[in-house]
C-alpha cells in the first residue's frame, strides 16, 4: 500500500521514532508498504525552521537525502494538487496540511497522520 506520511510522522521516524505510535511504527516498517514524502512537507520544515520554530530543527538537505536512501519515494506538488484544494472542507487552517490532504486525495494513495484535525477529512486520511 502507498503511504504518505504527514510532516510531523516524517519528523519523528527520521529523528525520533519513539514518539511514533505503534501502528504508525508497524505501517511504516512494514515491507509490503510503500512510503512517500511530499515536497510539501520540506517546504514547511524549511519555512518553519526560519521561523525559528522548535519542532523543526532539521537540516532539510540532510532530511531529503536520509528519506530517499532508506527508500521512500518522493511527491511533488502539482498543479492538480493546487486545484484539489479548491474542494476541500474548511476543517484545518493549516496550509501545508490541506496540501497534503489534496496530494492524497488526487494520488489515491493513504495519508498518515497523528494530527486529529487532519484526520477529519473524508478520504484517504488515516489517524495513527
Amino acid at each position: 500500500m502507498k503511504l504518505l506520511l504527514d510532516t510531523h510522522l516524517l519528523l519523528w521516524a527520521a529523528g525520533s521514532p519513539g514518539r511514533l505510535s505503534v501502528e504508525a511504527r508497524a505501517l511504516i516498517e512494514a515491507p509490503e508498504n510503500e512510503l512517500l514524502f511530499s515536497a510539501a512537507s520540506l517546504w514547511e520544515i524549511a519555512i518553519k525552521r526560519g521561523l525559528g520554530r522548535e519542532d523543526f530543527r532539521v537540516d532539510v538537505r540532510l532530511l531529503r537525502r536520509g528519506l530517499l536512501d532508506n527508500g521512500y519515494g518522493e511527491l511533488p506538488v502539482g498543479s492538480e494538487h493546487a486545484v484539489a484544494l479548491d474542494g476541500l472542507p474548511p476543517i484545518h487552517k493549516d496550509p501545508f496540511d490541506r496540501l497534503l490532504v489534496a496530494q492524497a486525495l488526487v494520488e489515491g494513495i493513504a495519508l498518515l497522520t497523528s494530527d486529529e484535525r487532519v484526520a477529519q477529512y473524508p478520504g484517504p486520511v488515516r489517524k495513527v
